[in-house]
């Protein structure tokens, strides 16, 4: 019976290592294609598209001469997408920012007192979060119009602020949390406000650091906001919306400026990595 388990365990083990594999291989490619000179990638990239359904396409895993050119292009001689990478850069900060100030309380809120509305901003929350942004979309045009907003930054940051997706993941996390804690913390004469930041914040960390991290992602990724709000401002795209428009003017740079992409996000992942795993394992989505 052991050496079975231990058999079927050694194949688990192997079949999630191939898939593993599987994932990382296109990140490993254009890590790997970064380090290609410019003429090289700009040489392979004019194959797409030449597809001969007798043969398969050919692979070019290792670059023929290792070179820096495509960095030195990005980040010294043309600054386009290092300008468009500050602008996610500087959209991700505003929003996790926000975040961080109106989603916490606002679950703590809910999650905790009961008052007039309370149940039908939760339900607002949930049918929000259900809605994809195609069918929110002119209601928000609208609305930042009235506003003043569009094609400015805050067209795309402060909607963010308000995810419902992060509203509903904390509020379940800390509906689950016991009662005695904020009784306990009243007794020894902590008001609300001393509660939320000595208590109830450290304790939910996990679910803070899962959700920081699934914001994050979004964020960085963001394409339909900017694209819809910021029609007349190409200086203000970030590098998400803008990258397959490089890619394809077939630059010989874009496995490097893929690269600088990609980093943040990962170096993100694995810091909150244990925080992911253990917040969503614990909210259990009550």
């Amino acid at each position: 019976m052991r050496k079975g388990k231990g058999f079927h365990l050694w194949l688990i083990r192997a079949l999630l290592g191939l898939l593993a594999i599987l994932l990382l291989l296109p990140m490993i490619q254009t890590f790997l294609y970064s380090f290609s000179s410019m003429t090289e990638m700009q040489a392979y990239m004019k194959t797409r598209g030449n597809y001969d359904e007798t043969r398969w396409m050919d692979t070019h895993l290792i670059p023929d001469m290792v070179s820096l050119r495509q960095y030195h292009q990005i980040l010294i001689a043309d600054n386009t997408v290092l300008r468009l990478f500050l602008n996610s850069a500087l959209y991700t900060a505003l929003i996790l920012l926000g975040q961080a100030v109106v989603i916490p309380p606002m679950s703590f809120a809910l999650s905790k007192f009961k008052f007039p509305g309370s149940g039908l901003i939760f339900f607002v929350i949930i049918l929000l979060m259900l809605l994809p942004f195609q069918v929110t979309m002119v209601p928000n045009v609208l609305t930042l119009r009235d506003m003043g907003l569009l094609d400015t930054i805050w067209a795309v940051v402060i909607p963010m602020w308000f995810a419902p997706f992060y509203i509903f993941l904390v509020r379940q996390f800390m509906v689950g949390l016991p009662g005695e804690l904020i009784e306990a913390a009243q007794m020894d004469g902590a008001d609300v406000f001393s509660t939320y930041f000595r208590i109830i914040i450290p304790v939910c960390r996990p679910i803070l650091g899962a959700a920081a991290a699934l914001s994050f992602a979004e964020s960085w990724n963001l394409v339909e906001q900017p694209l819809t709000y910021l029609t007349s401002r190409v200086d203000l795209q970030p590098l998400s919306t803008m990258f397959n428009q490089l890619a394809m003017e077939n630059t010989g740079f874009e496995f490097a400026g893929a690269t600088l992409y990609i980093l943040p996000a990962l170096f993100v992942y694995l810091f909150f990595q244990d925080d992911i795993l253990s917040g969503i394992a614990l909210t259990e989505l009550k």
